[in-house]
């Protein structure tokens, strides 16, 4: 009797909530791998330019059934094409703009998931996708980032590289200096050392009682 009570108090708030039950279902079920880009990055044209893209998975990390899939979107109209493909090793293009180019410089056990787009040309503009499947866990949005080849580089990258260059050459200098103070230092204590005991001791003189 108490049960069927229960059962009438409480049916009308699950029948409220039958509708939510699939949505609640797949929420639990399915939390959606997240992949993390730099969204743009600017490469001189000649260089090599790395498409950073990392992951975070609610599943184990599986070496054996993981993917990684990179595929590339031109600025102008035209087909999308498949630039980079691991599954256990490694498998970089026969064909296209991207053969011979792309290069595997992520490491799956520390999800990282990236590449490097050896010797860019003005080709290689455009929009790249990274997409990475670690079952369970296969749904997610996928990372993009947008490559901008260009003929010289910016001058924030100019005003970095110099600051970098200044920053060494400085920290060398004050290398020097320290170096050369501790040397001057160190032979000035020798000098003063080896004076001191070249000096003869001072001689006392003896006083002459008859004097008084």
């Amino acid at each position: 009797i108490v049960r069927t009570g229960l059962m009438r108090t409480f049916w009308p708030v699950l029948t409220c909530l039958q509708p939510f039950k699939g949505l609640f279902h797949g929420v639990l079920q399915v939390s959606g791998i997240r992949i993390y880009t730099p969204g743009e990055v600017e490469a001189v044209n000649g260089t090599d330019a790395r498409l950073k893209c990392t992951f975070q998975s609610s599943s184990p990390i599986n070496a054996d059934v993981i993917t990684v899939s990179w595929s590339f979107r031109p600025l102008m109209q035209g087909r999308e094409e498949s630039v980079f493909h691991y599954q256990q090793r490694p498998y970089p293009p026969l064909e296209g703009i991207f053969r011979k180019r792309v290069m595997w410089t992520g490491d799956i056990m520390g999800r990282d998931a990236s590449i490097t787009i050896q010797d860019v040309k003005f080709i290689h503009n455009g929009t790249y996708i990274c997409l990475v499947k670690n079952p369970p866990d296969v749904h997610g949005m996928v990372g993009e980032i947008r490559l901008h080849v260009v003929t010289t580089a910016s001058f924030s990258e100019l005003l970095l590289l110099a600051l970098g260059i200044g920053g060494g050459i400085a920290a060398v200098v004050i290398l020097l200096v320290i170096f050369v103070s501790c040397r001057r230092c160190k032979r000035r204590r020798q000098r003063k050392l080896e004076g001191n005991e070249e000096a003869p001791p001072p001689r006392k003189e003896r006083k002459d009682s008859t004097a008084w």
